[in-house]
């Protein structure tokens, strides 16, 4: 899509809803969630001439929230004395859950067919993601759905990596359980 194409005049008809709703279910604070979405109109405005069509416009909104999600949890995280934790990671593994981006498909890209199955599986995998304790699913969530790198979910709720890949680990064989007896 070419710079000339984005409509900011439609984005709150259009994705104010969606990013609240994704917002939401990562800070669990309204008032954050709604500050964080303003955050990301403005700055898309404000970056608008680096938009380079590469990917569709809720896409592209997307990323600069996931961006201002991991800015607020670093600010908070900071706020508290915390340290930030650099890391890297070569790890085979962070492939493992990519099986799950592919059957949750985004909604904007289905056809009329594919709806109900994967309407179906959607509801399986959050149903079984919320029966994981809190930090297994919060993290599960921001490794595998969301896909944020291991050094910003280690960022953000201040755990080394080998923490991270024990609560990935115990997380995907409970979903994998869970989705075994709900779902296949």
């Amino acid at each position: 899509m070419p710079k000339n194409l984005l409509n900011p005049n439609k984005w709150i008809d259009l994705y104010a809803d969606y990013l609240f709703n994704y917002t939401i279910s990562r800070v669990n604070d309204r008032e954050i969630a709604q500050d964080l979405v303003q955050d990301t109109f403005l700055a898309a405005l404000k970056s608008m001439k680096n938009f380079k069509g590469e990917a569709n416009e809720r896409t592209w909104l997307i990323s600069i929230l996931k961006r201002k999600i991991i800015d607020y949890y670093r600010k908070i995280n900071s706020n508290k004395g915390k340290a930030e934790i650099r890391i890297t990671s070569n790890n085979d593994s962070e492939t493992d859950g990519d099986w799950l981006e592919e059957r949750v498909a985004d909604p904007f890209d289905k056809t009329a067919e594919d709806t109900m199955q994967n309407t179906e599986l959607g509801e399986a995998i959050f149903n079984c993601l919320a029966k994981l304790p809190e930090k297994q699913a919060e993290v599960f969530r921001m490794k595998t759905i969301e896909g944020i790198e291991t050094e910003d979910i280690c960022n953000e709720l201040n755990i080394t990596a080998s923490n991270l890949w024990v609560i990935i680990h115990r997380a995907r064989t409970a979903m994998s359980s869970c989705l075994k007896e709900n779902w296949f």
